[in-house]
């Protein structure tokens, strides 16, 4: 791997938070599961693939970056902040949406409309096929407003995809009548991580990703979008394919499920554009998947008066599934008032652990060390049966959803006791 620019990739200003950390492969490498290696190497990194070669040995016409919202770092520097202020930062966006506007011109070039020519990928041996993994999908409502969410999707022809689509916003959309929709292929991180929030269906996410940076949106053939490198635009067709496998956050295997699928009828790209992958179940795609659900957990827990200080979500619970959550203890109910209110501010969630502001939540030793000497399981763990929970998590039912949760005290249980649980420094 070697640091650096190569004259392929052209970066505009906006960009330029990658510069310094940028692992640049000039060699050819596959699209076929070889720069999944490479990505996962990267650690989180920005890499950038100039010479990806596709099918029949093809050379694509665009270069690769990946892990563009790689890290927790990352982001925050390209957003002007602290990493530890970046939680708060999401969350006042969240709740401070401010109106997008619309750009009068753009420099789109139209390009033949042949999926094939993108370096859509196969990341995992027994996938389905090739994946689009960055993909956004821009759909409109005449009540509702702007919607942008992530939806996986598979290449099934050379102008169609099926797309993974959860009973969510998106869904509601299709259901109203809406068909024609936009994919932003490449954005930025006030656009990535927006567009992984779930705010009220009447809230756009690009109003949240305009509250954190401001952007102005692009009107193509009557839909719009966020200024995406490249932009597909698509209908709905009213047919359903089957969709996976698909190794998503968890690392396992998702099942096949008939999903709805897109026609695609024009493709746009920018000048010296580039295609955004993210690697499944890496460090980008935990990020995204985990750290912009914050903003609706820390929502939740300031509207039950919990006085929280921060909120994680684990890499060994997938970014997905588990959650760690730092408060000011003022009360004995704060804990158990914070477990319900994580459960509410994010869905999937199976496992919330509570503890006080003298434990690093981003350090596991230290969590662990609060369950070891402050929980007593028959008093401090709390077991939520027959609820609705992830169908990322195979343990769950797959068809319901329905799985069991728990939520574990590991504050300190007796305010009269405080310096017997303090660790001695």
């Amino acid at each position: 791997m070697a640091r650096g620019i190569s004259d392929m990739f052209k970066p505009r200003e906006e960009y330029s938070y990658l510069m310094d950390d940028l692992i640049t492969i000039e060699k050819p490498v596959s699209y076929n599961q070889e720069v999944t290696k490479y990505i996962r190497k990267a650690n989180g990194k920005p890499i950038l693939f100039n010479n990806v070669i596709l099918e029949n040995g093809v050379k694509s016409m665009f270069p690769v970056i990946s892990n563009l919202a790689g890290s927790r770092e990352l982001v925050a520097k390209y957003l002007g902040v602290k990493p530890e202020q970046l939680s708060r930062k999401l969350l006042w966006a969240y709740q401070n949406p401010k109106k997008a506007d619309i750009s009068s011109k753009n420099d789109y070039k139209e390009l033949d409309i042949d999926l094939n020519k993108l370096p859509i990928m196969i990341h995992y041996p027994g996938e389905a096929g090739r994946y689009i993994t960055s993909g956004i999908v821009f759909a409109y409502d005449e009540e509702y407003g702007l919607n942008a969410s992530y939806h996986r999707m598979l290449l099934i022809s050379n102008n169609k995809v099926v797309a993974r689509i959860l009973p969510r916003h998106l869904h509601t959309y299709i259901s109203r009548g809406v068909k024609k929709i936009a994919i932003g292929i490449g954005n930025t991180p006030e656009v990535l991580v927006a567009s992984a929030m779930t705010p009220p269906i009447d809230v756009s996410e690009m109003d949240i990703a305009n509250a954190l940076k401001p952007i102005k949106l692009i009107e193509l053939d009557g839909v719009y979008s966020a200024p995406s490198e490249i932009i597909l635009i698509g209908e709905f067709t009213g047919e359903r394919h089957p969709e996976g496998p698909f190794v998503d956050v968890t690392g396992t295997y998702d099942i096949i499920r008939d999903e709805p699928v897109i026609k695609i009828t024009k493709i746009y790209h920018k000048e010296n554009a580039f295609y955004h992958d993210i690697l499944p179940a890496d460090k980008e795609h935990k990020l995204l998947m985990g750290y912009s659900k914050t903003p609706s957990i820390l929502n939740e827990l300031m509207k039950v008066g919990v006085d929280v200080k921060d909120v994680y979500l684990t890499p060994g619970g997938s970014s997905w599934l588990h959650c760690i959550i730092k408060i000011r203890k003022n009360d004995s109910d704060d804990p158990i008032k914070a477990i319900n209110a994580a459960f509410k501010g994010h869905k999937s969630l199976k496992m919330v652990i509570v503890v006080d502001e003298d434990i690093d939540i981003y350090d596991w030793e230290s969590v662990e060390w609060a369950i070891a000497t402050r929980v007593q399981p028959d008093r401090d763990v709390y077991i939520f049966k027959n609820m609705k929970g992830s169908s990322l998590d195979p343990s769950a039912d797959q068809i319901t959803r329905k799985t069991s949760k728990w939520g574990i005290d590991a504050t300190i249980p007796d305010p009269n006791r405080i310096r017997d649980f303090l660790r001695v420094v």
